[in-house]
């Protein structure tokens, strides 16, 4: 059976609408997903220390832990914090987070980096023969210290640690650039007067050096001072005898200087990255230890780089709801799903609404032009003259007339076609007196 015309101009308008439909809809889903980025990488990087150093070990725990998700965290040995900070902001070396002892940069040197909380004391160790740097100085010959390696965080710590105390290289003492394990055996064969680590309490060497004979745990001097000036510090106390009960080493309690160690990332590194992070943290370093309570870390603090919003949402609430209770990588397929449902609702709701009022005025409009070129006649059979080309007139009229026999419209609107005929009717009438 045939089709009525209206039928098929029905379908003709409604398979339009919905080409028009899917292109919009597939601009806002691309957009959503261009602008929100719901999708977080499978491949991560860390910049560590050097081989070997506690902070290339931490990088292996926080790789383990984060590829049971799937996340591949790579591990980028490096010289140390300095060198870690300049990987981290360059955006082309690939590195997204880095364990920083706090310190080393801050907000107006590094605006693109952000802070998920502090994670453990790292203290400043000064090894040394003597049971205080100034018991050789003055002396006949100039110190010799390692005092780190160039871009190490140890490095930049102690060589303003020594000027403050007015020791400094080339004038009274020689600073050497040894790696730990470099300078703990230097120092053990007594090649050098002292050995300045910034190490947790964990590292191997540090437990190496506290129990080795005739090395001393030198104490910092005026440790509040130091505190009142680098907000960045503060005073921890190694207690006596907790390296050997036995023979009670440290002979008595040291007073030592600690920043608290940081996990930086660069701020446009993925929330849910930021996340996995955050729970590896926890797993990692909220236990009890010789210089921290049980749960103290991580920690939201924020001196010297501001907390990620995600971290402070983080320690408020924990992990997001579908990253609570669903694998990860079913949370994120169903946040991709919700990052793009919403602008869609969002644009379609109304689109949706004002649907039939925008449809009944474009099939209004259709009329309406045909309505002003009838207009248009009537106005030149008013015009002088109009007889002389009232032959013209009504030649135009024909084919006006035949436009709108032939238009099509949905039924509901037919009815002002035939208004328009019957006024095409009416202007017929005027021609033919």
């Amino acid at each position: 059976m045939a089709v009525p015309d209206h039928a098929l101009f029905q379908r003709k308008h409604l398979v339009w609408a919905m080409v028009a439909l899917f292109l919009f809809v597939a601009a806002v889903a691309w957009l959503a997903f261009a602008l929100l980025k719901p999708n977080p990488p499978r491949t991560v990087t860390m910049a560590t220390g050097p081989e070997g150093s506690v902070s290339a070990e931490l990088g292996t725990r926080y790789r383990e832990i984060l590829a049971r998700d799937g996340v591949d965290l790579r591990l980028r040995p490096s010289a140390g914090a300095v060198a870690n900070v300049s990987l981290l902001r360059d955006p082309k070396s690939g590195v997204s987070v880095a364990i920083l002892p706090g310190g080393i940069t801050n907000h107006s040197d590094s605006p693109e980096l952000v802070s998920l909380g502090a994670l453990f004391f790292e203290p400043l160790w000064i090894f040394s023969h003597a049971r205080s740097l100034a018991e050789r100085y003055p002396s006949s010959r100039h110190l010799r210290i390692s005092v780190g390696m160039e871009g190490s965080g140890a490095r930049a710590f102690s060589v303003e640690f020594l000027a403050r105390l007015g020791i400094v290289d080339g004038r009274n003492a020689t600073f050497l650039a040894l790696a730990p394990q470099d300078a703990a055996y230097e120092l053990l064969r007594g090649e050098i007067d002292a050995a300045i680590m910034l190490d947790e309490w964990e590292s191997p060497l540090v437990r190496r050096l506290l129990s080795a004979k005739d090395i001393h745990l030198v104490n910092a001097p005026r440790a509040d001072s130091w505190v009142a000036l680098y907000p960045y510090l503060n005073k921890v106390i190694l207690p006596a005898g907790v390296a050997d009960m036995a023979r009670n080493l440290p002979p008595e309690n040291v007073t030592m200087l600690a920043p608290k160690a940081n996990l930086v990332v660069r701020n446009d590194l993925h929330p849910a990255i930021q996340y996995l992070l955050l729970e590896a943290a926890t797993q990692i370093h909220s236990r009890p230890g010789v210089l921290q309570k049980a749960g103290e870390f991580p920690a939201p603090e924020s001196v010297d780089l501001p907390l990620s919003r995600h971290a402070r949402q983080f320690y408020k609430t924990g992990p997001p709801f579908l990253q609570r209770h669903l694998p990860f990588w079913l949370a994120i397929l169903i946040n991709e799903l919700l990052v793009l449902l919403i602008p869609l609702v969002g644009v379609l709701y109304p689109l949706l609404r004002f649907a039939p009022a925008l449809y009944g005025w474009r099939m209004r409009s259709r009329v309406l032009r045909l309505y002003g070129e009838l207009k248009l006649l009537e106005d030149e059979l008013s015009a002088p003259g109009a007889s002389d080309r009232m032959k013209d007139l009504l030649a135009r009229l024909d084919r006006l007339d035949e436009r709108v026999h032939r238009a099509r419209l949905p039924m509901p609107f037919r009815p002002l076609l035939y208004q328009l005929m019957m006024h095409i009717s009416v202007v017929r009438q005027r021609l033919a007196r």
